[in-house]
């Protein structure tokens, strides 16, 4: 071999070994007591912050690095003292392995069992159907006898204002201080003797007889109503979806409680 072969492959033997050293390099975050720290481990950490919906951002890599680098310095101090031989620390351990599996297992079901467009879509046609229609606009005046209810409703066509006795009389603390107002609501929100006679009255009337319910008497006045006003589909599909997530995740953990055999 010349020596102009000699040297050019002295020269590509150092550039091979030169990227081999630089390879090892960028795969470690330092070393630390002789012991490489991984850059893996970085990455994890980023993951893990994204994960818990914390971006991360450039400014927070040496922030991240630092805080690899230290839990390897506080690892190997564990370590020399024998810490990882105890039992606490193994019952954490075990107990920490149980919630990444666990974890682990709902994410694979959840993955595997997406709620559709469909899913969602039918859910929000329950919704309308449930909230859809009207919206009424009343006022009560909750009282506990018959007679009372009577007397109110005798006192109010001779004259007393429906919100002053409402102030002062009604069982109901949170209508009662607004003079009787309870706001706009879907019938269906109120008990079924509640909504009939509601349902019942025109723009400003009031029951011409109390309506008994499981909460006392009421004298009912419908003040407004209004075709009710529901969000668009794309506007609530990503809670629809949530709400459908969870529930198919129970529905899950419930079979397996009720299917394992448990003595």
């Amino acid at each position: 071999m010349s020596m102009n072969q000699k040297q050019l492959a002295r020269l590509v033997a150092a550039a091979v070994l030169g990227a081999a050293a630089l390879s090892a390099s960028a795969q470690n975050v330092a070393i630390v007591n002789g012991k490489a720290v991984p850059t893996a481990r970085v990455n994890a950490l980023k993951a893990q912050i994204e994960a818990s919906g914390q971006p991360v951002t450039p400014e927070m890599d040496k922030m991240i690095k630092d805080e690899v680098i230290a839990r390897e310095v506080f690892m190997q101090e564990a370590n020399r003292r024998g810490l990882a031989a105890t039992d606490a620390y193994k019952q954490q351990m075990e107990l920490a392995r149980q919630t990444v599996l666990i974890r682990a297992l709902f994410e694979d079901f959840q993955k595997k069992n997406a709620v559709t467009d469909a899913e969602a879509k039918a859910e929000y046609d329950k919704f309308v159907a449930a909230n859809g229609g009207k919206e009424y606009k009343a006022s009560h005046i909750l009282v506990e006898s018959e007679d009372r209810a009577k007397a109110i409703i005798a006192e109010i066509k001779g004259g007393k204002k429906f919100e002053d006795i409402a102030q002062k009389e009604s069982k109901d603390p949170g209508s009662g201080a607004r003079g009787g107002d309870l706001d706009w609501a879907n019938p269906n929100n109120y008990v079924p003797e509640f909504t009939e006679a509601l349902v019942k009255l025109k723009k400003g009337e009031m029951t011409d007889t109390p309506v008994k319910s499981q909460f006392g008497w009421h004298i009912i006045r419908l003040d407004d109503e209004r075709q009710a006003e529901l969000p668009k589909f794309e506007d609530v599909k990503p809670q629809i979806v949530q709400q459908l997530q969870q529930q198919k995740l129970q529905q899950f953990q419930d079979q397996l409680r009720k299917s394992a055999k448990i003595q």
